[in-house]
């Protein structure tokens, strides 16, 4: 991949528009993924990804770990992210074997890839619009940028099915995931160029009634140091 990585987030890079192009070919190819059609974002699903049995050993790591979630922007807004996070142990052989399951699937190398974070959402909690990729005006850039860069793809699966609420929602391409054990979603926070592409802002709606898990992997532009 093309390692022209520019200053600014917000500017067209030839390296992100090559891993885009790369993770686009690879999941074109698989009978298993579904495109989610839409003409202005790239996003896709894999169902069945991680099975029954897997989804309810994670659930219990992330029972035991969780702590409130915590924003890239500092903001004090406590109501923006309600959620709880959870760190998991990166030597812990299932949390190893369903990473490397998702980045067999979109085809990246480990090293591009955050460590799987999983979150949890109770009755009534949420995460407002935001955007996974990190814009220009963000305090937190200069420190991205020398620890890999701009995130590119993002990867997240359901653990479980949610009674009610809990909808991944893409309110400007009109887009509503609902929760499903077991799939992946999985979303180019890039347009083709490797710009940024603000039509992926999304929301994790309120959950009304159940509980919510989820684990997230975003991959960067260049291999990630923490």
């Amino acid at each position: 991949m093309s390692e022209n990585w520019p200053n600014d987030p917000d500017q067209p890079s030839a390296a992100r528009a090559d891993m885009g192009e790369h993770v686009r070919r690879r999941l074109s190819r698989n009978p298993m993924i579904s495109a989610i059609k839409n003409g202005r974002a790239e996003m896709f699903l894999r169902h069945g990804l991680i099975s029954p049995q897997e989804c309810t050993a994670l659930i219990e790591r992330i029972d035991a770990t969780s702590k409130p979630s915590k924003l890239f922007s500092g903001s004090a807004n406590a109501d923006y992210r309600t959620s709880s996070s959870s760190d998991l142990d990166l030597d812990d052989p299932l949390v190893q074997a369903i990473t490397k399951r998702i980045d067999m699937l979109l085809g990246l190398e480990a090293p591009y890839g955050e460590s799987l974070q999983a979150q949890r959402y109770e009755p009534g909690q949420e995460y407002k619009l935001h955007c996974d990729y990190f814009p220009a005006m963000g305090h937190y850039w200069p420190s991205m940028r020398v620890s890999g860069g701009q995130r590119c793809w993002t990867a997240m699966a359901y653990l479980c099915d949610v009674d009610q609420g809990g909808e991944t929602q893409f309110p400007r391409i009109d887009i509503l995931v609902p929760p499903r054990r077991g799939t992946l979603l999985i979303w180019n926070n890039m347009r083709p160029d490797g710009s940024p592409n603000g039509e992926t802002v999304h929301a994790a709606l309120p959950v009304i009634q159940g509980r919510k898990y989820v684990l997230t992997r975003w991959y960067r532009e260049r291999p990630w140091t923490p």
